[in-house]
């Protein structure tokens, strides 16, 4: 294709799906929903026009530049969901948090594998859809609990810093069973041993990753705020960022760990040297970025959703399975709530909504290759964003309710 030709075509891609995402964004927002539940219905939609008779947007789901902002903007995602917590708030939020994160792993994965063996998935397929189940929202539970006005309670910091710790969880057993799976593709033996050493390498990445940045970071920012120039602050960042994604896959991670990671490790202290002429914070610079490739991303989830296929019986039933799953894995974490003024039904639906984690978890899957085909089919597929809509979007009033309820 002509270079005029394919820039022609990613401006039109990009023009189509930012505008799609807004609309779908601004009519969830209306609806009392998560912007980015509307922005995967937009793509859902802008995807499901061929069931009556418009295809005019079906390039868009192969359009190799439209494949490179999503993956972009999944990466920037991931880095964005860092930046909203520190090191030292994992800390500080004590083991109530840490042993509803743990619960909160333990029962989806479990429950997660089961749904799959009960629909006579292949025994990785399960392990990936137990992985998917593992992950939390931090951003859509942080948004409805302000909303609520809870944000400064005992369950919010409860629920947010177990969402946190869920994350770093989730993200280093994404990096074990997408290393095993690769494994298995290629034909190598999957052992104990091995698979010890993968989580072994995903454990020293993050424990690198926050060395680097306890004493490696704030010495490059007090250099750099010596420096005349305009946007200093802002290139480090994305430049941190995207070499730590980049050192991810060099060790056999997936990108968005190492995103993620870097996210975690950059404090607002770090920068306490531009503070001076860059008065703003760094989750500042990065947001306006991040709100133009993220919903790249979602819109691109949703066109990869079939509702012909979800009006099948079979993935119907997978995605109301997983669905349940989903929400009881989740639920039965406020069994590690240990303080008892704090009201543990809150915590539990708290941990409920997958949103953009999720989805993140599902697309990685959708990509993994497994006996030559993808490992998350199209109808698997379907029904695990299926799974994220309805988890997501309950998560508001039934939150709202929990909070009310006397502890």
């Amino acid at each position: 294709m002509p270079g005029g030709e394919a820039l022609s075509m990613a401006l039109a891609a990009l023009a189509i799906m930012l505008v799609t995402a807004r609309v779908g964004g601004e009519v969830a927002t209306r609806l009392r929903q998560p912007a980015v539940l509307g922005e995967l219905g937009a793509g859902v939609l802008l995807g499901s026009l061929p069931l009556v008779g418009v295809a005019d947007f079906a390039w868009l789901s192969d359009d190799p530049f439209v494949a490179l902002l999503a993956e972009l903007g999944v990466v920037l995602l991931l880095f964005s969901v860092g930046l909203e917590s520190t090191l030292g708030q994992m800390a500080r939020v004590g083991r109530s948090a840490a042993a509803v994160a743990l619960v909160g792993v333990i029962a989806p994965l479990g429950l997660g594998f089961a749904v799959g063996m009960l629909f006579e998935r292949d025994v990785y397929v399960c392990l990936f859809l137990g992985a998917i189940l593992t992950a939390t929202s931090v951003g859509i539970t942080a948004r409805v609990l302000r909303d609520l006005g809870a944000i400064d309670t005992p369950e919010a910091r409860v629920i947010l810093g177990a969402a946190v710790i869920d994350d770093v969880l989730g993200l280093g057993l994404l990096a074990v069973v997408t290393a095993v799976i690769a494994a298995a593709e290629v034909g190598g033996s999957v052992h104990l041993a091995s698979v010890l050493a993968i989580g072994g390498r995903a454990v020293a990445f993050l424990a690198g990753a926050v060395l680097v940045g306890v004493y490696v970071v704030p010495r490059v920012l007090a250099r750099l705020a010596t420096m005349r120039g305009t946007g200093v602050m802002l290139g480090f960042t994305l430049a941190f960022c995207f070499a730590m994604a980049w050192l991810a896959m060099r060790a056999g991670l997936a990108p968005i760990v190492g995103a993620f990671a870097a996210g975690l490790v950059l404090e607002a202290a770090h920068y306490q040297p531009f503070a001076a002429r860059e008065p703003r914070q760094v989750e500042d610079l990065v947001e306006p970025i991040v709100h133009m490739l993220a919903p790249v991303f979602f819109v691109r989830v949703g066109l990869e959703v079939d509702l012909g296929q979800l009006a099948s019986p079979p993935v119907l039933g997978l995605g109301l399975a997983l669905t349940a799953a989903a929400v009881l894995g989740k639920a039965v974490s406020m069994a590690g709530v240990l303080d008892r003024s704090i009201r543990r039904v809150a915590v539990g639906v708290g941990m409920i909504p997958r949103g953009e984690v999720g989805l993140v978890f599902a697309a990685t899957g959708a990509g993994l290759l497994y006996r030559g085909r993808p490992l998350i089919d199209a109808p698997t597929f379907s029904a695990v964003v299926l799974m994220v809509m309805v988890t997501t979007a309950i998560t508001p009033a039934l939150l709202g309710w929990a909070m009310r309820r006397a502890r």
